[in-house]
């Protein structure tokens, strides 16, 4: 199975669906200004979004997918989680309102952006929702950071690149940017980046990641974290099952929670009639669930 295929047909999905998103209401009204601005990180111009007012909880942050943005992925999500806690959205190298810079695009290099990011606005511990390749940024925090992570959501995520079934990634290097001309990758980016001519950068950008440099954590790793964790895939995820829940089994779960000692402090939830791009377009799903794990007691440390 040809990626380029695959990926067709997954920006097909993504077009119906955000194409639908919005009442009719919103869709009449002028939209309001982002509460956007720019922090100077590691040689990047980084571009993050505050939304909602502090409470006692530490504040959400959201890490978007690849070839995405704050509101391609999040903006179904976070005008609700904003009504209990903060979020702090942030977009990272090449891609929305963060331009491109004469490096890499590499997962630890976004984490460590992410975490400077983090640090320079002053916070410094927070819970973190990684979608996709957000999901390996927000891994990559939690297991170089763990003072940082209270605890993590892992979306659409895996250990490496076996987490996915097999053959999506051969013919990735077929992939072109006018592929993507009319999705809602594309039109967003026009929409957002400073210089909207780099789009097929940005495709270059994650082509050469996807190909060189997929993160691999070991077992040994991730059995390490001691951050609670929620890992969430769809059932028509381009994460295996199988994967999903050897990563829950990892970070402590898959064990019976009828005795004295309860619950894990990790989760597991496989949405069902999901797919990889339509999971974060699920609000009434995830909305119910990403509040209740945030807010459930932890327990002492495994």
């Amino acid at each position: 199975m040809k990626l380029t295929t695959v990926f067709a047909a997954a920006v097909l999905a993504a077009t119906a669906v955000l194409a639908g998103c919005g009442t009719a209401d919103e869709n009449t009204k002028a939209a309001p200004p982002k509460p956007g601005a720019y922090a100077d990180v590691n040689g990047l111009h980084m571009y993050y979004e505050v939304h909602g007012t502090p409470t006692d909880q530490p504040p959400l942050v959201l890490l978007h997918g690849a070839l995405s943005g704050i509101d391609t992925d999040f903006g179904q999500l976070i005008p609700e989680l904003a009504k209990s806690r903060q979020i702090i959205a942030v977009e990272q190298q090449a891609h929305g309102r963060t331009a491109d810079i004469d490096r890499p695009l590499r997962t630890p290099q976004m984490a460590e952006d992410t975490v400077a990011l983090l640090h320079s606005i002053g916070v410094q511990r927070a819970d973190i929702l990684g979608y996709s390749m957000g999901a390996g940024v927000a891994l990559q925090i939690t297991l170089k950071h763990p003072e940082l992570v209270r605890k993590q959501i892992l979306a659409a995520g895996g250990l490496d690149a076996n987490a996915m079934h097999p053959g999506l990634l051969d013919g990735l290097a077929d992939l072109q940017p006018e592929m993507l001309h009319g999705s809602p990758f594309h039109t967003d980016y026009l929409k957002n980046a400073p210089r909207p001519d780099d789009f097929p950068r940005l495709v270059a950008r994650v082509k050469e990641h996807d190909q060189n440099a997929i993160p691999v954590v070991t077992p040994e790793a991730a059995r390490q974290v001691k951050a609670p964790t929620l890992t969430v895939i769809g059932d028509s995820d381009i994460v295996r099952p199988e994967h999903a829940v050897e990563m829950f089994r990892l970070f402590g779960g898959g064990i019976m929670g009828d005795t004295p000692a309860g619950l894990p402090n990790s989760q597991l939830a496989i949405l069902p009639g999901t797919s990889h791009i339509t999971l974060v377009h699920r609000p009434e799903l995830l909305l119910p669930m990403i509040p209740a794990f945030l807010d459930a007691p932890v327990k002492d440390a495994r």
